[in-house]
């Protein structure tokens, strides 16, 4: 258990923001199964592209989940605290900066982990957004640039300085991208030196493998992205390895079906039905993963092209499913 702010989080396990995956539904469900806090996907500072259907969707600040963390983007100090002042007016209790991201399309506007480039702007953007509302920040970084610029203990440092409230921290500098050994030595080496929260980030996939990264890091909390991808009942599985030194019991094929229908469910309500069938189609790859290997149904799903075909066919899906586990 650990503060953010007034927020007390209650769980050493949290949800990591992703482009394209965390929204709503998303968000909501991880929030259910055991993770601590939910992270919004990013949102651009840029108010004037505010009015695009992809981020009309984002800036929908889930009521029903609480602390409400709502992830911005971008480079200029201004803009960046206008769009954190408009998110806080539409319901964010935490607002996130970001400056982990290694995508080429964000980097290449000097945003998300490009920033790491240039210190003197990372000051006036956090000093800008911590001074124009009166939530808690938190901020989200990677090691460094490249190998031979590591530069995230002198970031964390700067960050706490000017009042950011938590820190999230990506294993790999932004020139790794996602590839190679995550680096945990730099976020054990931040912990020591600050005295926010830090979140411990990057390829944690199993309970064993989070609480190595805990002890390893000393950080507050382990965030998951990818590693919840599909399975977001890793969140609980982590909370009661960490609780009790044991593994959960597997989870049961009936659960899975259970929780993919109701995320298709409300992602079909969300988006409505449109969007819904096309955004259903990559979480259902990644739940079937943790099944066996579907690339003959994945194939078939998607090419259906409304909602009663994508619910009736995963329930044809599951029942042979179930016939071929209780024949083994």
């Amino acid at each position: 258990m650990f503060q953010i702010g007034s927020h007390t989080i209650d769980s050493k396990v949290i949800l990591a923001p992703m482009a394209g995956i965390t929204d709503q539904p998303f968000r909501r469900l991880c929030r259910q199964l055991g993770a601590g806090l939910v992270v919004s996907e990013m949102v651009t500072s840029d108010a004037k592209l505010w009015n695009s259907r992809k981020s009309s969707f984002r800036l929908v600040h889930d009521t029903e989940i609480e602390p409400r963390s709502v992830q911005i983007a971008g480079g200029d100090a201004q803009m960046m605290a206008q769009a954190a002042v408009m998110n806080v007016q539409r319901g964010a209790q935490i607002i996130d900066i970001n400056m982990g991201c290694p995508a080429k399309k964000v980097c290449s506007k000097a945003a998300g982990s490009a920033l790491l480039k240039d210190e003197p702007l990372v000051r006036s953007i956090l000093e800008a957004v911590v001074s124009a509302v009166d939530v808690p920040v938190t901020l989200k970084i990677r090691t460094g640039w490249d190998k031979q610029n590591i530069n995230g203990v002198t970031i964390a440092k700067m960050a706490e300085d000017i009042g950011i409230s938590a820190l999230a921290v990506h294993g790999r500098t932004r020139a790794c991208g996602f590839k190679g050994d995550v680096e945990y030595q730099t976020i054990a080496d931040i912990s020591q030196v600050i005295d926010i929260p830090v979140f411990a980030n990057g390829d944690i996939t199993t309970p064993e493998k989070a609480k190595q990264v805990l002890d390893y890091t000393n950080a507050s909390a382990v965030m998951l992205g990818r590693g919840a991808q599909g399975r977001p009942w890793i969140f609980r599985e982590i909370n009661h390895y960490l609780d009790t030194g044991e593994q959960l019991a597997s989870i049961e094929l009936s659960e899975i079906k259970q929780i993919l229908l109701g995320h298709l469910e409300a992602l079909h309500t969300f988006y409505g039905d449109y969007l819904g069938v096309r955004i259903a189609r990559k979480h259902v790859a990644w739940y079937l993963n943790s099944v066996e290997e579907n690339n003959l149904f994945r194939a078939s799903f998607n090419k259906l092209d409304c909602r009663d075909k994508q619910l009736a066919a995963l329930e044809q899906y599951f029942a042979k499913a179930q016939l071929k586990s209780a024949a083994a």
